[in-house]
């Protein structure tokens, strides 16, 4: 009887160690890759909108262009969790230009595939 528990317990053993599954990590991007790449998407998008870029900080992480008095900021930042986030921001006169910023932002969201 005890031989018997003794070799149901090692059948309960391997069983168990075969069904443990250990997944590879799948290869991904760095916080960095998508900084860069984020930061190109954010430059591209308000030059593909005709603004002249006056400015590109990337240790600030702020890039603005300007066309006819108005003023596009795009603030990309690395979020603790690794994340990145792009905010776009308008300031000057947009009444001739109502929906530039609208523009920039799917401009944004195209380039990275969204």
């Amino acid at each position: 009887m005890n031989r018997t528990l003794h070799r149901l317990a090692m059948i309960v053993a391997a069983l168990s160690l075969a069904a443990c599954v250990v997944y590879e990590p799948i290869p991904g991007s760095t916080p960095q890759q998508r900084f860069d790449r984020s930061w190109a998407a954010a430059a591209g998008a308000i030059n593909d909108n005709g603004l002249t870029i006056t400015t590109q900080d990337r240790s600030t992480g702020v890039i603005r262009g300007e066309r006819g008095g108005v003023t596009i900021t795009a603030a990309v930042e690395t979020l603790p969790d690794g994340r990145i986030q792009v905010k776009f921001f308008s300031t000057g006169e947009t009444k001739n230009d109502p929906y530039i910023l609208t523009r920039v932002t799917d401009s944004y969201n195209q380039r990275m595939g969204r």
